[in-house]
């Protein structure tokens, strides 16, 4: 059976030690929720110096984003427009969970993560899950299904305070209990974007969607006779070996909402049937080796260029809570 988001969620369960508590200068109830996010992925999985509260074992890559015919139908924005040149993109692929040293077959989902270098010099960014859909609906639930975490270590009683969240979240079930196969490659699987975007074209014409990322070969997975034999560090090291043999492509799709879907849950994701518009290709061509200490690199789903609004209240909070992380990676003592 392939291994659950539940499986590794009570595999860091185990590993809490009083030394993960957060230290609170100011009460919890009166920071900014994308403060108080911030803190509950601390309580869950320790502080690492230098390392993002989450998805703290990445790695970067780098190619070219290369608008579809179609992409201009959709939004105004200058990525998706008829360029002389492709865009230029830094990738970086990630494992779930704030432990920079985690085994690659223990951090589902996996995150994506592409910055647009834009002709004038902006830069945009789309932030994606290998998961379709997410635990729950609002910022201040993510962080009260965090805490619930963090707060069911082995002594706990049952139902410990996780075991009640679920109960009471049938999305956060959902989301925990997933098979996760793992995959051949970080080029390999799909990825999801979390949140409902506004597009907006050169006409007027608007379109809510949500970004999807899929492999241009399909997806890859392994079976468990070679999952046995993948060493910690398997899919940073193979999307390296992969690069060097020639460009790594995905497709960068909207999948388009219809009248009565619910633009801001994320908790709920559309049904395979509504519409797609591919927006452009993305080719992997160059792996950088990442030390997730060295790292400074910055994707916020907030950062976005005119044509491209967020649809969804979550975003901002998410886009605030990283600098929130940046800063305490990189404060001095």
């Amino acid at each position: 059976m392939w291994k659950s988001l539940a499986t590794v969620v009570t595999a860091a369960v185990s590993l809490m030690t009083p030394t993960f508590a957060v230290a609170q200068t100011v009460p919890a109830a009166q920071k900014p929720v994308a403060e108080q996010v911030v803190d509950a992925f601390t309580s869950v999985y320790g502080a690492h110096p230098g390392a993002r509260v989450n998805h703290a074992k990445g790695v970067i890559v780098e190619g070219t984003f290369t608008p579809s015919a179609s992409a201009a139908s959709v939004s105004k924005a200058a990525h998706f427009q008829k360029q002389k040149s492709p865009v230029p993109v830094t990738i970086r692929f990630s494992d779930a969970g704030g432990v920079p040293t985690v085994h690659d077959t223990d951090a589902m989902p996996r995150g994506m993560a592409v910055k647009f270098a834009l002709p004038d010099g902006a830069k945009t960014d789309i932030v994606l899950l290998s998961y379709n859909g997410f635990p729950v609906a609002t910022a201040e639930e993510f962080r009260d299904f965090l805490l619930a975490i963090s707060t069911s270590g082995p002594d706990a009683p049952k139902p410990t305070p996780f075991e009640k969240f679920l109960g009471a979240h049938p999305a956060a079930k959902a989301f925990v209990e997933a098979p996760n196969p793992q995959p051949v490659s970080f080029a390999t699987l799909s990825y999801f974007g979390i949140n409902t975007f506004k597009f907006t074209n050169a006409g007027g014409a608007v379109t809510f969607g949500r970004y999807q990322v899929l492999p241009v070969g399909g997806q890859e997975v392994l079976t468990k006779e070679q999952l046995a034999k993948m060493g910690p560090d398997y899919l940073v090291d193979e999307i390296g070996e992969r690069v060097r043999r020639g460009p790594a492509k995905l497709k960068l799709v909207l999948q388009v909402a219809e009248p009565g879907d619910k633009i801001d849950d994320p908790s709920i994701a559309w049904p395979d049937t509504r519409k797609t518009v591919e927006l452009g290709m993305i080719a992997i061509t160059k792996s950088t080796t990442e030390s997730h200490v060295a790292d400074k690199q910055l994707f916020l789903p907030g950062a976005l260029v005119p044509g491209i609004e967020a649809a969804d209240p979550m975003i901002a909070v998410r886009s605030a809570a990283y600098p929130i992380s940046f800063a305490r990676r990189f404060k001095q003592p």
